[in-house]
């Protein structure tokens, strides 16, 4: 788009980017509140050369991981206003890649830009990561690997993608725009009428050919369930959680949002899981219960009660742990597979696990 003498139009940008790219630290800064500097950071100068000086970035806000993703609403209260007085006309977000909770302050920030200030905001995140569900239906995630190895190219496809929807261009399918499908249908004619395309797909299918269906839908793991205990009186039974019980202090740091890890504690000698001698590591719901009497999530006084009931053989003396919260698919397949691991190996024959 060029401005009334015949120039290219140049556009104002607000960058968002977290502790690290900001290069203020790693985890050991993650709970750092927001900030702004009125002008370009880190790899945020990378965007107005990338665009030719089209671009500028006229503030740059900062925040730390653990801090967004855990006060969402200040979050979000804090930096709007940010974004709306400089009279911004683009905002960057990230990009994130495979970062769960800078990708969930991304998608968070792109969101309530778009549709509470109708702000063009874009960001670049990996496929699993759970910022990507977070913003795709009101803005454009464009698609990227896990980690910023490839961080400059990203940054120059996020110019040039966020460019052309300043400039009021056409854009594409996701498959040929490379940004994550938003949910949108959008109607158009083709030369075949319906009924003769779905025939056609139908007899590819049966003749084992190559087809693209054009209503895809989502597809999920066919998980079988389990066989049941033989002999529950005889059974090593294991428990375990998704609701972030560990103890004071969390030792291992699990995240609040998108955790990282599991974690298993020992349960030896313990009949109950006193108050104050462990916490809630899990966001998004109201801890007060659980802090109050932690057994409330993870039952260890009703598993110790049966056990000395003989209802099962013994309980194993240790429980894992990990927070379910906005915590990635692949990740927690990945810690579904390492847990059964673990609890094979120690001859579990059970498993009560809970959630919030």
């Amino acid at each position: 788009m060029r401005d009334g003498a015949g120039k290219m139009k140049k556009y104002r940008v607000v960058h968002y980017i977290n502790q690290f790219f900001a290069g203020i630290g790693g985890e050991e800064k993650a709970g750092i509140g927001p900030w702004f500097e009125d002008k370009p950071v880190g790899f945020g100068k990378q965007i107005e050369v990338a665009s030719c000086d089209r671009l500028e970035v006229v503030r740059t806000v900062i925040c730390g991981d653990n801090f967004a993703a855990e006060n969402l609403e200040e979050f979000e209260k804090t930096v709007l206003p940010w974004i709306k007085e400089v009279d911004a006309d683009l905002l960057f977000a990230g990009p994130a890649f495979g970062a769960g909770r800078y990708g969930t302050a991304c998608g968070t920030l792109c969101d309530r830009v778009s549709s509470r200030l109708g702000l063009i905001a874009v960001s670049g995140m990996h496929e699993t990561n759970p910022g990507v569900d977070v913003a795709k239906r009101t803005t454009y995630v464009l698609k990227t690997g896990d980690s910023a190895r490839k961080i400059g190219t990203v940054v120059q496809e996020m110019v040039q993608f966020g460019l052309r929807l300043l400039d009021g261009d056409e854009i594409g399918s996701p498959e040929d725009e490379g940004y994550h499908p938003r949910g949108v249908r959008i109607n158009f004619r083709r030369k075949e009428r319906g009924s003769k395309r779905a025939v056609s797909m139908l007899l590819k299918k049966i003749h084992g050919g190559s087809f693209e269906t054009e209503l895809p839908m989502p597809v999920y793991d066919l998980v079988p369930p389990a066989p049941p205990v033989v002999n529950l009186e005889e059974a090593l039974i294991a428990i375990g959680t998704e609701g972030g019980i560990v103890p004071r202090g969390n030792p291992d740091r699990i995240e609040a949002h998108n955790a990282s890890k599991w974690c298993a504690y020992s349960l030896a000698g313990l009949d109950n899981l006193k108050k104050g001698d462990y916490e809630v590591a899990h966001g998004g719901y109201d801890l007060v219960h659980a802090t109050e009497d932690p057994d409330r999530v993870l039952p260890l006084d009703g598993m110790r009660r049966l056990e000395k009931a003989g209802r099962f053989r013994k309980l194993l003396e240790k429980y894992f742990v990990t927070v379910g919260n906005v915590t990635a698919v692949k990740s927690a397949e990945r810690y579904g597979r390492e847990i059964a691991a673990m609890l094979h190996d120690e001859g579990v024959d059970g498993v009560v696990m809970t959630s919030t």
